[in-house]
């Protein structure tokens, strides 16, 4: 009979003290000093999926609304959404997915943002040049502070599914954590996923953690990630 388990450890909020830095310091401290009153820059992240841009994105809105107004908005927001306080901060995700009139509405913000004292987050997939965007609302997001957020090379990937592992109590040892930076994706959402997963399958199984179980959550991934619908 397979035991039934109830997870006692529910995620963490994406915050600044669980986002692995590695060699992204400069853009931490500058996304820190956009959080307080006072601070009107205008900041544009990109990087690939699994680089931590969203995760960034909640941390900052997470830390700015116990300081000032803060707004985020992601999963394609409607040109209505678009209603940042003067004072505050507009954090804008996957802007290269706004539709013309959420567009239009966010190059109207840019040119008012410095009168108003508003502050401007956005990101995206791709540098500012190669954003699918208008060319006026690009052009803006080009004359932005830009950084990209730089990926995790292996050894600080190893360092943070060890730290994870550890946080939900689970012991993983290096042969492991090795395979599963060779044959899983490569990004760390991912990555920690599986880890997730093969903590449960031991628990359900009475079981350490061994070779054969992470080959199953890495097969399982595989599976989910060919049955998702193609995007539209």
């Amino acid at each position: 009979m397979t035991q039934l388990l109830l997870d006692l450890q529910p995620a963490q909020p994406p915050s600044f003290e669980n986002f692995i830095a590695g060699a992204n310091q400069e853009l931490l401290a500058r996304l820190r000093a956009l959080a307080e009153p006072g601070c009107f820059d205008a900041i544009y992240l990109w990087g690939p999926e699994g680089s931590g841009k969203s995760h960034l994105l909640s941390a900052v809105a997470a830390l700015a609304m116990r300081r000032r107004p803060a707004l985020l908005l992601a999963d394609r927001p409607a040109a209505a959404c678009f209603n940042a306080a003067p004072g505050g901060l507009l954090i804008v995700d996957d802007i290269d997915a706004l539709d013309d009139a959420a567009q239009i509405a966010l190059f109207r913000i840019y040119n008012t943002a410095r009168v108003i004292g508003l502050g401007l987050l956005l990101a995206g997939g791709a540098p500012p040049l190669q954003l699918g965007l208008r060319e006026d609302l690009r052009t803006r997001v080009g004359q932005t502070l830009i950084y990209e957020v730089k990926t995790l090379d292996d050894e600080q990937k190893a360092a943070a599914l060890h730290r994870h592992a550890e946080e939900r109590g689970f012991k993983v040892d290096d042969a492991l954590v090795r395979y599963l930076l060779a044959h899983g994706r490569r990004d760390l959402p991912s990555l920690m996923a599986v880890l997730d997963h093969l903590d449960r399958t031991t628990l359900e199984r009475q079981r350490p953690a061994t070779l054969p179980l992470l080959k199953e959550a890495l097969q399982l991934q595989h599976v989910s990630k060919q049955n998702e619908p193609s995007p539209v």
